[in-house]
C-alpha cells in the first residue's frame, strides 16, 4: 500500500511540473533561510555557555542616582562588593574581580613590544570560575602572590614564538616604573563567543602593590566603595536562586553604601543588580561594558522572521493545493466510485505532501551547508568553527518541519478528499465560499508580513543611516589617531613630545597635532564628582576629558560661552570647560551663568573658563554625558592628526619613522577615527543587512504563492476570457478582471500591515537614544512595492492569457 501511495505522489508530482516546482522552490528557501537565521541566531544565544559554571555565575552591576535622578547604569561595581557579599550572604559559593589596564609589554629582548588591551588584573578564582583550560602551568597557583601573568596560547605565541613560554619574563614599559611579570601559564584561547575577550591575566595582588608603590594606603582594591571600575563576578551554590539574592541586595546596598555621611549628605544613592553570565552579551548594554554587545530584542525580531518565512512557504502550499481542488476533483471522484474511501485518500495526498517537503528540506540541508560559511562571513564571523546549530535548534527545526508538513497537508488532504463523487461527476462542483475565505486570509496574512518587512528593511536602513550622518558637534574627518607613548615617565615626556610635534607639524599633508585623554568612539571611564561652591550645592558625576590646547580647535567643536584654554592664561592650570548638559546639570541657568564661576572637582577647585555645545563622545545608540574638559598638556593616551586625504599611506610611512626615532620602545599604532567610530554601529548595520537580505527572501516565497494562484485562476478561467475576447474585450479589460481580486487582498494587506508594523518598529527603535521618526511615507512606499510585485507576478500569467488565441481557450473543453 506505501509503494502505492508513492507511485501515485511522484505520478502526481511530476504530472504537474510548475505547481511542483513552484512549491518545492518556495519551501526550499523557506526551510534555508529558517536554517541559516536560526544558525545566527544560535550563535548570539550561545555567548559563554561554554563556561562549566555558567548557570551558576552572575554578574554585580551598578545604577546610581544623584538628587534622586538615575545618573548613570553600569556593568561594573565596587571592589569591596565580592568578599563582602561572600561573607554576608550564604548563596555565594565564590567570587572574583577583574579590572582592566593597558599594559607596554615586551619580552627581555626588547623584539617583541605590544600595546596589549584585552587583559585584567583578576583574582586566582577567576581561572576555576571561568574554566580556563591550562596548557602550561599550574591553574591552581598561576596567579597567587604578585607579579605573576598568564597568557593565552595565541598571546604566547606572539612574544615567544614556539618557544615554551612558561617560567619566562614579560617587561611591563607602560608605567611610572619597568615592572617584569613572571609568565606562570598558558591557556587555550576563549571561543569568539565570550563576553570577556581575554589575551592576558595578571595576579589581582599584583594590582595592590602597585597601588601601595603610588602612595594609597587604604589598600583600595579591597575595600573601596566608590571605585566602581571593577567586574565582579559571583558563582552562586547550585540550589541558590540569583534572583532571591538580588531581592536582599537593597538592604544591603544601604548597610554599606547608602548610609554612608557622604551619600547622604550629597542625596546619592546606589543600586545593585544581578546578571546571569549567560544573559550578558545579549541583555547588558551598560557603561563600562567589557565588550560590544549584542542586542536581544534585535535577535528575538530574526527569530519570528525565521518561523514567518517557513510559515509564507507552507502557505503558499496550503493556497495551491486548495486552489487545485476543482482539477483533482475528477480524480477524486472516480476514485471514491471505484471503492477508495476518505482515510485511503487522506494518506495519499499526506504522502504527496511529504515527499514534496522531505525534497524541499533535502535541497535546503544542502543549501545551508554550502551557503554556511559565506554566510558567517557576511555576518562578520569569519573565524568561527563552531556547531551550525546547537542541539536545541536542530530540535526546533525538525519539530517545525513535521509539525509544518502534517498541518500543510493535512487541511488539502481534508478538503481533496471530502468530495462527493455524484456532485463531481456531474460536473456541478465548484470551489467552496469557505475554500476561498481561507485562501484569501492566507493571502493577506502574506502580503501583511510582505509589506512589514519591507517598512521594517527601510526604518533600519533610516535609522543606521540617520546615526552615520547626523552631525557629532565636533568634526572628525581626516583624522589619524596615533596610540600615545606608554614608556616615557612625566619628568623625561615633555622634553621628547615637544620636538616630535614640531617635526611632525613640518611633515606635508599634516594639518595640526592635538593630544588627549580620549578619543571619540572610546568610552569615557574617568569620573569626578563635581559641585558648585557655596550653599547646599550637591555633587554630580560629571565625565572628564584631558586635552590640550588646541583639542577643541582642532575638532572644530563650538563654544557656546566663554573661551578655550590658553597659554597666555597662567590660571588655566586650575581651569575647566564644561558641555551644555553639565552647565544644566551643575544647575547654571544657561551657559554664560556658567562662566567664571568655580566649582569643586575631586577635592580641587577649579574656575570654568567656557561651555561647548553638546557633541557626541559615543555613538547615537547613547545619551550625551555630562562632561568637563580639564587642560592636560601632557596627556599621553591619543594624539589626533588632521590629515591630507589624498596621500594617507606616505602620511603614515613618514609618520612611523618619526615616531620609531623619539619614541623606540613603543610600537607605532594608529587607526583612522571616521572607521573607528562607525565600529559602533557595525551591528546595526549588519542587522539591516541581514534584515534586508531575508525580507527580500520572504517577498520572493509569497510572490511564488501569487503566481501560482494567479496561474490556476487562469487556467480555471480559460473559458470565460475566450468568450470575453470573441465578444470584444480588450487586453486592460482582461488583466483588470484577472487582477482584481488579488488587488483588493494587497490593498486589505496594507492598512492592517500598517499599525502591525508601526508598533513593531517601534519597540525596535526604543534602543536607541537619538532615533528616526517613522513617517507615514515609508509604509506608502512599502505598500507601493508590495503591490507592484504583486501586479508584476500577477500579470506575468495575466497577460498570457489576454493575448492568447480565443480559438484555442474555447477548445479547452
Amino acid at each position: 500500500m506505501i509503494t502505492n501511495y508513492l507511485k501515485l505522489a511522484f505520478r502526481n508530482i511530476f504530472k504537474r511540473k510548475g505547481y511542483s516546482f513552484l512549491n518545492i522552490a518556495g519551501l526550499t528557501i523557506g526551510m534555508s533561510c529558517c536554517l541559516l537565521i536560526f544558525h545566527y541566531v544560535s550563535y548570539e544565544k550561545s555567548y559563554d555557555k561554554f563556561e562549566p559554571d555558567a548557570n551558576q555565575i552572575v554578574r554585580v552591576r551598578l545604577d546610581s542616582y544623584q538628587k534622586g535622578v538615575l545618573a548613570y547604569k553600569s556593568a561594573t561595581s565596587y571592589p569591596a562588593i565580592g568578599p563582602t557579599m561572600k561573607k554576608d550572604f550564604p548563596e555565594v559559593e565564590n567570587f572574583c574581580r577583574l579590572i582592566d589596564d593597558n599594559l607596554l609589554l615586551s619580552n627581555e629582548d626588547q623584539n617583541k613590544k605590544f600595546s596589549e588591551n584585552k587583559g585584567y588584573y583578576a583574582d586566582p578564582a577567576t581561572i576555576d570560575m571561568f574554566g580556563f583550560r591550562f596548557i602550561k602551568g599550574n591553574p591552581h597557583t598561576a596567579l597567587n602572590g604578585p607579579d605573576k601573568i598568564i597568557l593565552s596560547e595565541s598571546t604566547a605565541k606572539k612574544y615567544f614564538g614556539n618557544e615554551d613560554a612558561l617560567g619566562k619574563t614579560l617587561v611591563n614599559r607602560g608605567g611610572p616604573w619597568v615592572q617584569p611579570f613572571q609568565v606562570s601559564g598558558v591557556y587555550k584561547d576563549f571561543p569568539s563567543n565570550s563576553h570577556l575577550i581575554i589575551n592576558y591575566l595578571v595576579s589581582y595582588s599584583t594590582l595592590a602593590e602597585e597601588l601601595r608603590l603610588e602612595g594609597d594606603t587604604s589598600n583600595a582594591s579591597e575595600t573601596a566603595w566608590g571605585w566602581y571600575d571593577y567586574y565582579v563576578y559571583l558563582q552562586l551554590k547550585p540550589t541558590a536562586d540569583y534572583k532571591k539574592l538580588e531581592a536582599k541586595l537593597p538592604a544591603f546596598t544601604d548597610k554599606y553604601i547608602n548610609e554612608r555621611e557622604g551619600y547622604k549628605n550629597n542625596n546619592y544613592h546606589d543600586e545593585l543588580h544581578l546578571i546571569p553570565l549567560n544573559d550578558i552579551h545579549l541583555y547588558s548594554n551598560y557603561n563600562q561594558e567589557a565588550e560590544v554587545n549584542g542586542n536581544g530584542q534585535t535577535v528575538v525580531f530574526l527569530f519570528l522572521i525565521a518561523i514567518l518565512i517557513i510559515c509564507i512557504a507552507w502557505i503558499n502550499y496550503i493556497n495551491l493545493a486548495t486552489a487545485r481542488s476543482v482539477e483533482r476533483a475528477k480524480e477524486v471522484g472516480i476514485r471514491k466510485v471505484l471503492g477508495a474511501v476518505r482515510s485511503t485518500l487522506i494518506r495519499q495526498f499526506l504522502t504527496e505532501s511529504f515527499i514534496l517537503n522531505f525534497t524541499s528540506l533535502l535541497f535546503s540541508l544542502l543549501i545551508f551547508f554550502i551557503l554556511l560559511r559565506p554566510f558567517d562571513a557576511f555576518t562578520g564571523r569569519d573565524n568561527y568553527t563552531g556547531v551550525a546549530l546547537t542541539r536545541n535548534y536542530w530540535l526546533l527545526f525538525f519539530s517545525l518541519f513535521f509539525s509544518g508538513t502534517l498541518l500543510s497537508g493535512i487541511y488539502p488532504a481534508f478538503v481533496l478528499s471530502g468530495f462527493m463523487p455524484v456532485t463531481v461527476l456531474k460536473g456541478a462542483f465548484k470551489n467552496t465560499a469557505s475554500g476561498l475565505l481561507l485562501r484569501k486570509s492566507l493571502i493577506i496574512v502574506q502580503f501583511i508580513t510582505s509589506v512589514v518587512l519591507i517598512a521594517g528593511t527601510i526604518i533600519v536602513y533610516q535609522q543606521v543611516n540617520y546615526m552615520r550622518n547626523q552631525s557629532l558637534g565636533a568634526n572628525i574627518d581626516q583624522t589619524l589617531v596615533l596610540k600615545g607613548p606608554q614608556s616615557l615617565v612625566d619628568s623625561l615626556y615633555q622634553n621628547t613630545y615637544q620636538p616630535f610635534k614640531s617635526t611632525v607639524l613640518q611633515q606635508t599633508g599634516i594639518k595640526n597635532l592635538t593630544a588627549s585623554t580620549s578619543v571619540f568612539g572610546n568610552e569615557i571611564y574617568w569620573t569626578n564628582g563635581c559641585k558648585r561652591l557655596g550653599g547646599n550645592a550637591t555633587a554630580t558625576t560629571l565625565y572628564n576629558l584631558g586635552v590640550d590646547y588646541d583639542f577643541i580647535p582642532a575638532y572644530n567643536i563650538k563654544m557656546v560661552a566663554g573661551r578655550n584654554f590658553s597659554t597666555q592664561f597662567g590660571t588655566d592650570k586650575k581651569a575647566a570647560i564644561l558641555n551644555e548638559n553639565a552647565a544644566k546639570l551643575l544647575g547654571f541657568k544657561d551657559a554664560a551663568a556658567a562662566v567664571n564661576e568655580k566649582i569643586s572637582r575631586g577635592g580641587d577647585t577649579v574656575t570654568i573658563v567656557g561651555v561647548t555645545a553638546n557633541f557626541h563622545q559615543l555613538g547615537l545608540q547613547k545619551t550625551i554625558d555630562p562632561m568637563i574638559i580639564v587642560p592636560r598638556p601632557n596627556a599621553t593616551t591619543f594624539y589626533s592628526l588632521k590629515i591630507n586625504s589624498g596621500n594617507a599611506q606616505q602620511t603614515v610611512a613618514s609618520l612611523r619613522k618619526i615616531w620609531n626615532s623619539y619614541f623606540p620602545k613603543d610600537p607605532f599604532d594608529y587607526f583612522f577615527l571616521d572607521e573607528s567610530f562607525g565600529q559602533q554601529y557595525k551591528a546595526d548595520l549588519l542587522f539591516g543587512k541581514v534584515f534586508g537580505v531575508f525580507a527580500f527572501l520572504a517577498i520572493l516565497i509569497a510572490c511564488f504563492g501569487l503566481l501560482g494562484l494567479s496561474a490556476y485562476n487562469v487556467l480555471q478561467r480559460t473559458k470565460e476570457i475566450g468568450i470575453r475576447k470573441v465578444l470584444g474585450a480588450s487586453v486592460q479589460s482582461i488583466l483588470v478582471l484577472l487582477s482584481r481580486d488579488f488587488l483588493k487582498l494587497i490593498f486589505i494587506s496594507l492598512l492592517l500591515a500598517i499599525p502591525v508594523g508601526w508598533y513593531i518598529m517601534s519597540r525596535w527603535l526604543q534602543d536607541y537614544a537619538y532615533r528616526v521618526n517613522i513617517g507615514w511615507w515609508v509604509f506608502g512606499i512599502a505598500g507601493a512595492a508590495a503591490l507592484m510585485i504583486a501586479i508584476v507576478t500577477i500579470c506575468i500569467q495575466a497577460i498570457k492569457a489576454a493575448i492568447a488565441n480565443p480559438v484555442k481557450s474555447l477548445r479547452t473543453e
